[in-house]
């Protein structure tokens, strides 16, 4: 199999790109790097599609290599013909190699091997060639084979033994089980039984449940499987059995007027029901939950980008409110840079409801220190909290807003070594304050902190492969700290580490350097950093800003490879360094267009892509990309779950986006739910095709349940 033919086909991509791809990724280089910096090679190829490239051929690689060890395996067996050589050569998937393999692979013992060790083999190739007429008869032919001290006692045990190696020969024949497997996927059903408890019913549409397997939704898949695994119901699958063995017999029986033939038949039944059912079944369904699992993964991915790309509120001071009951309010002041700059705890709910001692300090927090917004954790006494700050905000003169901010992580966050390492003297949920207040002003910075699976953007996430799940999400976080981009001499070694090239110990001595000698004033001063070498600057240097620098290049997404052209470019059309920091280059792009791009980049030795990109940085120098994204919604008043009726018309924020609806926060505590088929009057197949986690839309009730605190909505107004 020829790796780079596949990926050119799979993926639609010209080969000569692929082949450029494939070499930038042997050589060691990130795929931020890689989509960013060399985009003449790739053809500007995205993370995502460079990340799918990667995965497809890590996939092949381990495919030619399972290849070749199953192909050396069947060799020294001195079995491996012209024809097993072609197929595995042309088989595509890890299961086709696998069922090539099967017939030659050690077993343990097994009815079959029994069989042969007592002797049997020829008699069931006697009874396989489904002779018009045996000479000496069937039966005399097996008496034969009796024989006490092999432990065959019998004709019939003789005729059982060899039933038994012809079921294995028919089991492990590739052919029969591709096409059982495509058969039993076609036209087979996945069904599911009450099997065990369920006290609050979760699963009692599980019950008894029957649907196609070729029309099962995959998050269903998912459903099912979590149904299985709690003990409250049986998950099988269920296809006509006549179809499939009609199949098989019209394969195996050559000669229906054979006397053998009856003894075949017998054993290819057997064959289907003890072996190649359970195996199937067992195939199926991992496949359905490794679709299911990719499907949920990459909709988990879309969930988790779009929440780290969140526009930030840059420049405000915010209180950060983590709710409580009996442990009090915990406020965490924090100033426009996040530097905490003060701490405190109020008891405005139950028990204790010090209404007016905590109106006073959050009054007196608001008016030291100019706080321009509230951020109010979702979790527990969240309304209650929410209730009160409203209250608070009727009776101030201040022009203070609110948010109700997701605090999914916050508690991971602040009993973490990292929030400890920041914190020392702050207790847990001191930090969760200051982690909520932070979550406004930066989002991507803040939760970068927590791991992506406790921030609560996924469906079923427990319920799939954790390691390729971890993959996918770090994947996802350190392509948006690199489209971001990085302050080189405030970032946490938390943030620092997503940053291309940079592990771990590399981003903490990035730190110990900046506590050690004061701020970076160059990306050139990174080199002195311990284990920072050429290759690891290569990489990250690009995503790294030092907005003190004398070099002006250094606050902007220039490579340090390219300032010399960028240089030129400046030079050649009448700029300055100090008119790329006064942001005075509006007509650079009508001018480099007017020379001609091609052109120009020609003559700086650097391809368009390149100059296009520097072209842009030169223009916004230290731009982010999120500025651009909607603001979260603030809020100086509050509405309850009874103040909502149908056909009231809200605007909400999208807060996760699953395959059945997406969940909006209205500003109630509850958010609602908008199904895939009120999102639009058009089809879809997703709701991601039309809405993204942190999206503002308009929304209409549809229906309000106070008791079981649901609200559907609907955006087809």
């Amino acid at each position: 199999m020829n790796i780079t033919d596949v990926l050119t086909k799979e993926l639609n991509i010209p080969r000569d790109r692929v082949e450029r791809t494939v070499a930038l990724l042997d050589e060691g280089n990130t795929i931020p790097f890689i989509a960013r910096y060399r985009k003449e090679a790739t053809g500007s190829l995205d993370d995502t599609t460079l990340r799918k490239l990667a995965e497809r051929l890590a996939y092949l690689r381990s495919l030619d290599k399972r290849r070749e060890e199953v192909r050396a395996a069947i060799a020294e067996q001195g079995k491996l013909t012209p024809e097993i050589d072609s197929q595995l050569e042309r088989a595509v998937t890890l299961t086709e190699i696998e069922d090539i393999y099967r017939p030659y692979r050690p077993k343990r013992k097994t009815r079959a091997s029994v069989a042969r060790e007592r002797g049997l083999e020829d008699l069931a190739l006697a009874l396989i060639m489904q002779e018009p007429s045996y000479d000496p008869p069937l039966e005399e032919l097996a008496k034969k084979f009796v024989d006490p001290e092999k432990g065959v006692n019998s004709v019939e045990e003789a005729f059982a033994g060899a039933r038994d190696i012809i079921a294995e020969d028919i089991s492990d024949n590739a052919e029969y089980r591709k096409d059982i497997r495509s058969l039993t996927y076609e036209l087979g059903f996945i069904v599911s039984k009450k099997s065990g408890d369920d006290p609050d019913g979760t699963y009692a549409m599980y019950y008894d449940y029957l649907e196609e397997l070729y029309k099962i939704p995959e998050h269903r898949v998912l459903a099912l499987n979590r149904a299985e695994s709690r003990g409250a119901v049986s998950v099988s699958i269920k296809v006509d059995k006549e179809i499939i063995l009609n199949y098989l017999l019209s394969k195996i029986i050559t000669n229906k007027e054979s006397p053998a033939a009856v003894h075949v038949a017998e054993a290819a039944i057997d064959s289907y029901e003890r072996l190649i059912a359970p195996s199937i079944e067992r195939e199926i369904r991992s496949q359905l939950t490794e679709n299911a699992s990719e499907s949920a993964i990459k909709i988990f991915s879309e969930n988790l980008r779009h929440l780290l790309l969140a526009a930030p509120v840059k420049g405000k001071t915010v209180m950060g409110l983590d709710p409580g009951y009996r442990t009090g309010c915990k406020l965490a002041v924090v100033d426009p840079t996040g530097k905490v700059l003060e701490t405190a705890v109020i008891y405005p709910t139950k028990p204790f409801e010090k209404v007016d001692e905590a109106k006073k300090i959050v009054k007196e927090l608001i008016r030291r220190h100019h706080v321009d917004i509230i951020a109010i954790g979702n979790g527990t006494a969240s309304k209650e909290s929410e209730i009160f700050i409203a209250g608070v905000l009727r009776e101030i003169p201040e022009p203070v807003k609110y948010a109700i901010v997701s605090e999914a992580g916050a508690s991971v966050y602040s009993a973490s070594e990292l929030a400890a390492e920041e914190f020392p003297e702050f207790d847990v949920t001191e930090r969760s304050a200051v982690s909520i207040a932070r979550r406004i002003q930066d989002p991507l910075a803040e939760l970068v902190k927590i791991d992506p699976k406790s921030i609560g953007v996924g469906q079923y996430q427990h319920d799939m492969k954790q390691s390729q799940l971890d993959e996918a999400l770090s994947g996802v976080v350190e392509d948006c700290v690199n489209a971001v981009g990085v302050d080189v001499n405030t970032a946490s070694h938390a943030l620092l580490s997503h940053v291309a090239g940079i592990n771990a110990g590399v981003a903490k001595n990035i730190v110990k350097y900046r506590e050690a000698h004061g701020e970076f004033r160059s990306r050139a001063e990174l080199l002195n950093v311990p284990r920072l070498g050429e290759k690891v600057f290569e990489q990250c240097a690009g995503f790294l800003r030092v907005p003190g620098s004398k070099e002006v290049l250094d606050m902007t997404g220039v490579h340090p490879e390219s300032y010399g052209p960028a240089k030129e470019l400046l030079r050649r059309f009448g700029y300055t360094d100090e008119d790329v920091r006064e942001r005075r280059l509006g007509s650079l792009r009508e001018k480099a267009e007017k020379y001609g791009i091609e052109r120009l980049a020609g003559s700086l030795g650097i391809g368009v892509p390149t100059l296009l990109d520097i072209i842009t940085e030169l223009e916004k120098p230290g731009r982010d990309m999120r500025d651009e994204l909607p603001q979260p919604i603030l809020r100086d008043d509050i509405m309850e779950l009874s103040d909502l009726a149908p056909g009231m018309v809200l605007t909400g924020t999208v807060r996760n986006v699953t395959d059945f609806g997406v969940f909006v926060d209205i500003g109630v505590h509850q958010d609602g739910l908008v199904h895939i088929s009120q999102i639009t009057n058009r089809y879809i197949k997703h709701p991601s095709e039309v809405l993204s986690v942190g999206d503002i839309v308009t929304v209409k009730v549809l229906a309000v349940d106070t008791e079981k605190k649901r609200i559907s909505l609907t955006m087809k107004i």
